[in-house]
């Protein structure tokens, strides 16, 4: 049998107890509700135009890696002969059956928005996507100058035959498939292949003339074919992209270093399968036939797109500089430091928790615990998980900086960080030759926990400062992910902090931990027996309440565990950004059970956890979803929120993200999600703005007296103060 076993076919047959369908939704067909839901913001004229845009970009990028990663699964289960239903009771192969109506009916909807309604209004506003024939003759020849200048010298005409195959393209490539006429009569269309060049823009654009105009490069170089097959005839040239299974998956057996091993995956991702096919709408059914021959896929597996491939493109126009009109309004980060505290960060943490939540505060905070670290001589030591900091990271230079002036850097690097393994390895490598201690991750298992320690000398002694969140390490995406982070010199974080990161680098069994709760050895259990406890609250007559934030719900244990809770009286409240396979609102189930999804204008990214405890409110914060990957082949870290200015904050989060009837959609006990129906006297309420006006009175309370709290918090019905 192929090793290339998927997690979830190995998962079903580790479990193979009775399910009764009716109790989840399929996993894969909730993304696709989820990445439903972001369509739709494309769709919804209430958005700004470039807004849209960006949800229309967004949808392409997010199919992706759905094909690359969860579509690439279920082929892989099928050939490996697994008929294995799933929680849903859908077999591999009823759920691709399924996945693929669904992604065919969401391709046109989306191409029909982004060709028939979004590229025109944009034209009418001043940013035009224009064919070369469409161009003055000033503009058309300055576009021939590009193209013989800069494109022409990068292409590679690849003629495929008998003695030339079908090259090896690079899965997500846009490539131009060429039908040349015969070179003698009666003989059969000649087939060529032109790579379009991933390093120059997709989008070009055009000086001159009012407003921004751009032409999409397949078609420049459509237009300049003669020069790549002087002297022959082409009959016909059509845009395709190919995708292929981009899932890595190591092998714990041999000689190989972790390093070496995902090394050679990367360069095994470049040769897989293809999953998808897509392809110019305007192709003859003769080169789509061609192609679905070459490509080695199912006529399923072909997407003809009425208009230019990959729409991710459509970042150069959300990334365009001005046209302010056509984005939403500002929100600049609340600065959370005063002017030169940035410079005192170990003495403000000396005097109490601070709570972060971004984008809505700045990063500076976190920002300047590792800065400041680095340049401090009373640091002695700087611990911390980097997962995905991205290019340019000031975090990883600071770090560098730290090892190169003598203090003892340690840094888990997790490799597997899904698209982002290459990059990884390379600033890994950097902070090895600056003199860092770099741990290349886990084998077996992937480390997501998002943690810093700092370990400084005081003139009481030694004193550990930790920093622990939700979200990555990366100063750019914390001005698109909605996270919360808690910094604090909590002596009870720093000895637990120690001891995560000793059982990361050495051979220490898992620890155990006052405060801190680390996955894949505590993380389940201790989520287990807080909803136990909310049960018998319950039952005891007491005010019971579960809140819980979080990206994805698919573990069944947990699911099985909150229905208990909802047959016992227990209010559930869920707000769950994208898959969801709990059923919410079933009778005798899990009429309880209330599953809210926001899509806005930020990616909704933290996790918060809130108990209701009989009225002593405990709050977490974590790196974790509720999945069996984060909570059984992860490393994972959950943290409590106990300061209480912080805890009512977070408190404060989830009752706004809850009240929502604008952006936050509701689940059916159908699978259906619907925004909730507002009456005449109900304000609109957005979440992500109310949350943003929440963190700048946060900072005045604290700028006016550092200690005041929110005002009191009104639960609703069955709930506490």
């Amino acid at each position: 049998m192929n090793r290339r076993r998927t997690a979830a076919a190995a998962s079903r047959s580790r479990t193979k107890r009775e399910r009764t369908p009716d109790l989840f939704f399929n996993r894969e067909l909730s993304w696709l509700a989820f990445n439903e839901r972001v369509a739709e913001e494309a769709a919804d004229k209430s958005n700004p135009l470039i807004e849209r845009a960006k949800f229309a970009a967004i949808v392409a990028s997010n199919l992706d890696e759905f094909f690359m990663v969860r579509v690439a699964g279920l082929r892989n289960a099928i050939e490996e002969g697994d008929t294995e239903p799933d929680p849903s009771g859908l077999t591999p192969a009823q759920q691709l059956r399924q996945v693929s109506a669904r992604v065919h009916a969401l391709v046109a909807r989306l191409y029909a928005l982004v060709t028939e309604e979004l590229l025109p209004a944009l034209a009418s506003n001043g940013i035009r996507i224009a064919a070369p024939a469409d161009l003055d003759d000033v503009r058309r020849g300055a576009l021939a100058a590009y193209f013989r200048d800069d494109v022409l010298p990068v292409l590679t005409p690849l003629a495929v035959d008998t003695a030339r195959p079908f090259p090896m393209l690079s899965s997500l490539s846009v490539n131009l498939a060429l039908r040349l006429a015969p070179s003698e009569e009666g003989l059969a269309d000649r087939i060529a292949v032109v790579q379009v060049p991933s390093g120059l823009p997709r989008l070009v654009r055009v000086a001159g003339g009012e407003g921004v105009t751009f032409v999409v490069l397949d078609d420049v170089i459509r237009d300049g074919l003669d020069s790549l097959f002087p002297g022959q005839a082409v009959v016909e040239a059509a845009a395709f992209r190919l995708t292929r299974d981009s899932e890595l998956e190591l092998d714990d057996e041999g000689g190989q270093s972790y390093v070496e091993a995902l090394e050679e995956e990367l360069r095994r991702r470049r040769k897989s399968d293809v999953v998808r096919l897509e392809i110019d709408g305007s192709a003859s059914d003769v080169l789509a036939s061609l192609l679905v021959g070459l490509a080695g896929v199912e006529e399923e597996d072909l997407y003809r797109v009425p208009g230019f491939l990959d729409l991710h493109a459509l970042w150069r126009i959300v990334e365009l500089p001005g046209f302010e009109a056509l984005r939403d309004s500002g929100m600049k980060p609340v600065p959370v430091l005063a002017e030169g505290a940035a410079g005192r960060i170990f003495d403000l943490l000396d005097a109490g928790d601070l709570l972060v939540h971004h984008p809505y505060d700045g990063f500076e905070p976190v920002l300047a615990l590792v800065e400041q670290a680095a340049d401090d001589p009373d640091v002695l030591a700087i611990k911390q998980t980097l997962y995905r900091p991205g290019t340019d990271s000031p975090v990883v230079a600071a770090l560098m900086r730290a090892a190169d002036r003598g203090k003892q850097v340690t840094v888990v690097v997790e490799l597997m960080a899904r698209f982002d393994e290459a990059r990884n390895l390379r600033w890994a490598r950097a902070l090895e030759e600056a003199g860092a201690h770099v741990i290349y991750g886990i084998r077996g298992l992937k480390v997501h926990a998002k943690c810093c320690l700092v370990v400084r000398r005081t003139h009481l002694g030694l004193r550990r400062y930790v920093h622990v969140g939700t979200g990555n390490y990366n100063h750019r995406t914390a001005r698109l992910y909605t996270d919360v982070g808690l910094l604090t010199s909590s002596t009870a974080f720093g000895v637990d902090a120690s001891a995560f990161f000793n059982a990361l680098t050495g051979y220490s069994d898992p620890p155990r931990m006052k405060k801190l709760v680390m996955a894949p050895s505590q993380l389940r259990d201790r989520l287990l027996r807080l909803i136990e406890r909310e049960i018998r609250r319950a039952q005891d007559g007491q005010p019971a309440l579960i809140r819980a934030k979080m990206n994805a719900l698919v573990d069944e244990r947990m699911i099985d565990a909150l229905y208990r809770a909802s047959g016992a009286g227990v209010r559930v409240q869920l707000n769950v950004r994208g898959v969801c396979v709990l059923r919410p609102g079933v009778k005798g189930l899990s009429e309880n059970i209330e599953v809210v999804s926001i899509v806005g204008r930020f990616l909704e990214h933290s996790r918060i956890f809130h108990f209701q405890n009989g009225g002593e409110d405990e709050v977490y914060l974590a790196s974790a979803d509720w999945m069996p990957r984060n909570l059984d082949r992860r490393v994972e870290l959950m943290a409590p929120v106990e300061a209480p200015e912080c805890r009512r904050r977070l408190m404060h989060t989830l009752d706004i993200l809850f009240r929502d009837n604008v952006k936050g959609r509701r689940l059916a006990a159908d699978g259906t999600w619907r925004v909730p129906a507002r009456h005449a006297a109900d304000a609109p309420a957005v979440a992500q703005a109310a949350l943003y006006d929440l963190a700048r009175r946060a900072w005045e309370r604290r700028e006016a007296a550092p200690l005041a709290s929110l005002e009191p918090i009104e639960r609703g019905p069955g709930g506490a103060k």
